[in-house]
């Protein structure tokens, strides 16, 4: 495009010149294996096998194969080999990888069920009636049979291309000629011809076209549209879905053309309505936060003040330590504090956004949804602690959400490689026909099945259409069934790959009595395989480990689950299992994407998969925006994605690389014991930093632009300096002859000169269909060109033609583009997507896209966004927060710590992030404050001389400023005052255990370099299935709960010791007993949480453990003071004289 020329000129390039070699390299000739066998026994060519070995070095190969006519390769109709062509690739599993041939496996049925979808994989359908073939027929979008003769013989694709290609064309039926329109209507051919009424894919995308020759397109040297060239030999500006030229200010066809041109003025003839709104804080409220913060901090600075100007002469060491302390707790809150000081509000405009993107207008007389593309990334890695029916029904939430169909598409990421979690998919496809059409016609909240049919609210509420109980009572009852048939799916593999275990062990034995008569017979041994309900061996994991089949050794394994669906509406029926007139039946893309993994190779866990995502997603849908969710995170509110839109296509949304919801839970304890829903967290401090920069990323529910996860700088970027010395030390600025607001993609280093084509293919690997994607995604995701204001917009309409159909040869570059050797020497996961190298890959992302200058937003809606759950176990809780700190100490010993942020990261940004990598280290100083409590009753004396009125005013002061705080804190963000309670209790267990280690975690892995390693949060529930809280009961020992048992040990003793110390005083310091058990006692009730979990369910504690607790407790105080008895005195009570 125009805007891109920098970039994509070397695109263009790169396309052209894919043929070309290098005079200076000797000629290596590329192999291409092309390999697949029908059912019929053909075999059909047409996949590609990995590239040559020469690849994997410094200079990066690319090249074009052309296959030349031949008896067995002759051209077909583009109408319908376009069709047959989908129909073929969404029933084949893809397979491939590192030194493997790219294969496709056609799969007669993907589950042992029965599938009725038409878009679904393995759906039935009648038989080829040609003699000895038993594939299916082609068929449409409702699933009924493509019958291409008028007789209406039935015939499958692979029979009907032998019969075009070498039966001259002749039905084997009625032995009349094929007529070749007649497998399509009217409308379908409209959909798939081109500009020139072609049907190549660049000619679908370039529906709307101004030239000065509209008869001669350029062609490449394959034939078809060469959209590079054409974009550079004229005046267009190209973009998925159409070309147009800004420079008459026209939109489509020219005032001289054949259709009706759109003047730019006819955009201005309504008012401009925003889709989105900011909310500020009530100045009654923000206005005293702000002043009660500057208070705070003065009075902080006078107590340190005074604090280091009166020692403790009678225990500097217990004044040293405690002085030390404050500072450090100081300098943590202000860091905490500060960006909190311009917190937001914000509302989006849903009815807005239905008008400017699907209401009739001249630029759309049809009213097809002018949206662009999103991409749903769903990760999971093991189905033990994952279950697929959590998985299942999360897929099942996305399926059936609210925004376009067509624009919609589902990936799920198996980094285990499961066959459970792959029928569990296949599962959720085929019950989708069911739960999907009847959300839509009811209206049903939320789309999640598990949660809607757990509600305990009215279900009848709001519905007025007379077959809802019926319609409801039918599809409970399908979906407990399909809970049945997940939960059975273990056993029903176990048991299947037994018995074709057992087949294969008989077939060998049989073999081996033919080969050796009467020799002695040795046991055979065959490797115990896994087998799909088609009765092959499954690519992925094994149950039993073998080599290629294991977690981190199998093949990358694509499968389309669901089709894409058709451009326009398809409609049910009356008759069937619910009536379904006027409700479309359309699924969105579903597809199953397992990377490969390889041993030698760094994966990347989390991240690693994140990436195989991003660019086989950008091959096979390329939606311009990606949102990624937990597998145990559904869709709570259907009109989430649209509610994100809003922000993303609003007037200067081009500028925003994320859109954070909040995480919002289930499942977890009424009293949150351990500050599971961290309402603090995310209704506190990120609509605060929503204020700044925007929030920062965590991991799920976030809805992300495709360019800014490619690593490009945000459009409109100037180099600005920061800090304090801007106006002294000014930095000069280069001279760049491209407008500001055309300069869409842009990279760090490469702003003012176009990047070469050797470092494309560097950055983002060898893929051309990926490096051609790119532009594509940038144009999509450009905010409504409908207002002056409105830079680098795109026009009105643009993106309502069809999307591309699927080809074998599009699934297997996605195969290419996710084997474990792709990213080798390219920027994947050090710039480009998510980044590696940290256990918290979420904040360091979210952070390098800040850092280059991209805003982000937090968009809270009313309805709550996404639900997920949470461990309510105090041993899971605990390794959860550990790994979150372990990932914050890595950021700070990284060249991700914010001290070396960028100049176009503003400064309260930088502190926030700051205190991300910070906040970790204050639980050294943490658990040494708690012990001073108990050092000070065992000692007999305080951290200061006495408690005079001076300490006690500012101790007073910074108490009550503090309460004061919260309070405002409460008012602007909506939380509850237990909720604040809760989390301060947390912060407390949390930074006297998991916090402390993952300090010493990471001193050892920047010193000594030890590795770090996690395990998954388990998602299931406890033994107990009648009380879902059973988790919360269940004690499991781990050695992070040592330091707090200690503190709360040795604080307790030490009560009990200052009260006997002081009672038996000649001279009792009642004051240093009351300052020592007053912060022992502030202490304790911030571990109460933590001992409550230790007792385990209430109820089942004896009580003997408490009486014996008190006991010891007493008999240690009693032992300390005869050992170390009050000076002058050794009796207790008068006459009772201790031994």
């Amino acid at each position: 495009m125009a805007s891109n020329k920098h970039f994509s000129k070397s695109q263009s390039n790169l396309s052209n010149n894919s043929d070309a070699t290098d005079p200076s390299r000797p000629f290596v000739p590329n192999t291409v294996t092309f390999a697949r066998r029908t059912n019929s026994g053909r075999y059909v060519n047409y996949s590609r096998d990995d590239l040559d070995s020469e690849i994997g070095s410094v200079d990066f190969t690319n090249y074009t194969v052309h296959m030349p006519p031949t008896p067995d390769n002759q051209t077909m109709d583009p109408s319908i080999s376009q069709k047959v062509e989908e129909q073929y690739v969404s029933n084949s599993m893809f397979t491939g990888g590192f030194n493997s041939t790219t294969k496709a496996h056609l799969m007669d049925k993907v589950i042992e069920t029965e599938t009725n979808h038409p878009q679904m994989a393995g759906a039935k359908g009648s038989s080829c009636a040609i003699p000895g073939c038993d594939a299916k027929v082609m068929t449409d979008g409702r699933g009924q049979d493509l019958l291409p003769c008028e007789c209406d013989f039935k015939i499958c694709r692979d029979c009907f291309v032998d019969a075009v290609k070498t039966g001259g064309g002749i039905c084997p039926g009625c032995k009349e000629p094929y007529k070749n329109t007649d497998l399509s209507d009217q409308a379908d051919q409209q959909r798939l011809q081109g500009p020139d009424g072609g049907g190549s894919k660049m000619e679908r995308r370039l529906s709307l076209m101004k030239s000065n020759n509209k008869s001669a397109l350029v062609r490449s040297q394959t034939g078809d549209f060469d959209q590079n060239q054409w974009l550079f030999e004229t005046s267009g500006t190209y973009g998925y879905g159409n070309a147009f030229w800004t420079k008459d200010g026209n939109f489509g066809s020219g005032k001289d053309g054949d259709g009706e041109g759109m003047e730019t003025q006819d955009l201005m003839s309504k008012a401009w309505r925003p889709l989105t709104r900011k909310l500020s804080i009530p100045a009654a409220v923000l206005s005293p936060y702000r002043l009660l913060i500057l208070i705070r901090v003065v009075v902080l600075a006078l107590f340190l003040s005074w604090r280091i100007k009166h020692q403790n002469q009678d225990a500097v060491w217990l004044w040293g330590m405690s002085v030390v302390c404050e500072l450090w707790f100081a300098f943590s809150w202000l860091l905490d504090q500060l960006p909190k000081l311009c917190p937001v509000n914000r509302s989006t405009d849903l009815q807005v956004l239905k008008e400017k993107f699907e209401t009739p207008t001249p630029s759309n007389p049809t009213g097809k949804s002018d949206l662009p593309g999103l991409d749903v990334f769903v990760s999971t890695a093991d189905p033990e602690k994952e279950p697929p029916l959590v998985t299942s029904n999360t897929i099942l939430s996305i399926l059936a959400a609210e925004y376009p169909v067509e624009k919609l598409a589902c990936y799920v990421s198996d980094d285990g490689g499961a066959l459970l979690t792959f029928e569990a998919m296949a599962e959720a496809a085929s019950f989708a026909n069911i739960w999907v059409p009847f959300c839509r016609k009811h209206a049903i909240e939320p789309r999640n099945p598990d949660s809607y049919f757990s509600l305990k609210r009215d279900p009848y509420k709001n519905k007025v259409k007379s077959d809802f109980v019926k319609d409801r009572r039918r599809v409970k009852r399908e979906y407990d069934e399909f809970k049945v048939r997940i939960n059975s799916l273990p056993d029903s593999i176990r048991r299947r790959s037994d018995a074709y275990h057992a087949r294969e062990e008989i077939k060998a034995m049989k073999m081996q009595r033919q080969n050796r008569d009467d020799e002695l017979l040795e046991p055979v041994k065959i490797k115990k395989a896994t087998w799909m309900a088609d009765g092959t061996h499954w690519p992925g994991t094994w149950l039993t480990s073998a080599s290629d089949h294991s977690k981190g050794d199998h093949a990358g394994i694509i499968q389309v689950m669901l089709k894409p669906p058709s451009d326009e509406p398809l409609h049910g029926e009356s008759e069937g299992f619910i009536d379904l007139t006027d409700v479309d039946i359309r699924l969105p893309l579903l597809v199953y994407v397992s990377r490969e993994k390889r041993p030698g190779y760094d994966h990347n866990k989390k991240a690693g998969a994140m990436n195989a995502l991003v660019r086989a997603s950008a091959i096979m849908s390329n939606g311009a925006f990606i949102l990624n969710l937990d597998c145990d995170h559904y869709i709570y509110n259907s009109e989430a994605m649209r509610e994100g839109m809003c922000f993303m296509m609003d007037r200067g949304g081009d500028r925003l690389c994320y859109v954070q919801f909040p995480q919002r839970f289930e499942g977890i304890d009424p009293s949150d014991r351990y500050a599971n829903h961290n309402t603090v967290f995310f209704d506190v401090n990120m609509r605060a930093l929503d204020g700044l920069m925007g929030p920062v990323y965590v991991g799920t529910g976030c809805l992300f632009r495709r360019i800014a996860l490619y690593g490009f700088d945000p459009p409109r970027s100037r180099e600005r300096s920061s800090g304090f010395c801007c106006c002294c030390f000014p930095r000069g600025k280069k001279k760049n002859h491209i407008p500001e607001e055309n300069r869409a993609l842009r990279m760090g280093e490469y702003d003012d000169e176009e990047m070469s084509l050797s470092l494309v293919p560097k950055k983002f690997g060898n893929s051309t269909f990926l490096i051609d994607s790119i532009p594509v995604a940038e144009f999509q995701g450009r905010p409504l060109a409908d207002h002056p204001s409105v830079k680098n917009g795109r026009p009105p309409g643009a993106l309502t033609i069809p999307r591309e159909l699927l080809d074998a040869s599009t699934v297997a570059e996605a195969i290419a583009v996710i084997s474990c050797w792709y990213e080798d020497k390219t920027e994947w996961g050090s710039r480009i997507g998510w980044i590696y190298g940290s256990v918290t890959e979420d904040v360091v992302t979210g952070y390098r896209m800040h850092n280059r200058g991209w805003k982000s937003v937090y968009c809270v809606t009313k309805r709550d966004a996404f639900r997920g759950t949470a461990p309510i176990n105090l041993t899971d809780r605990l390794h959860q927060v550990l790994r979150w700190a372990t990932g914050s100490v890595e950021i700070f010993f990284s060249r991700n710590n914010a001290l070396l942020a960028s100049p176009k990261m503003k400064i309260l940004q930088r502190i926030a992030y700051l205190n991300v990598g910070i906040y970790p280290f204050t639980s050294i100083f943490l658990i040494v404050y708690c012990f001073l409590p108990a050092l000070s009753l065992f000692s007999g004396q305080f951290i200061v001389q006495t408690l005079n009125v001076t300490f006690l005013v500012y101790l007073l002061i910074i108490s009550i400023t503090l309460c004061l705080l919260a309070l405002l804190e409460i008012k602007w963000s909506g939380i509850s005052l237990e909720e604040w309670w809760r989390n301060e209790q947390f912060w407390l267990i949390g930074g006297t255990s998991a916090h402390l280690a993952a300090v010493l975690q990471g001193l050892l892995k920047v010193i000594a370099g030890v590795e770090i390693s996690f395990t998954l949060t388990t998602k299931s529930g406890g033994d107990d299935v009648d009380d879902e809280f059973a988790d919360l009961y269940m004690v499991k020992w781990t050695s992070l709960m040592i330091p707090p048992i200690t503190i709360m040990m040795v604080n307790l003793i030490a009560i009990a010791v200052g009260f006997s110390r002081t009672i038996y005083a000649v001279v009792p310091q009642w004051s240093k007993l009351i300052g020592g058990v007053f912060f022992s006692f502030w202490v304790l009730a911030h571990l109460y949480p933590f001992a409550k979990g230790l007792m385990g369910r209430r109820g089942r504690t004896p009580t003997i453990v408490y009486v014996w607790s008190g006991l010891v407790a007493i008999t240690i105080s009693l032992l300390w003071v005869a050992i170390n008895p009050p000076a002058g005195n050794t009796e207790i009570g008068g006459s009772f004289s201790f031994p």
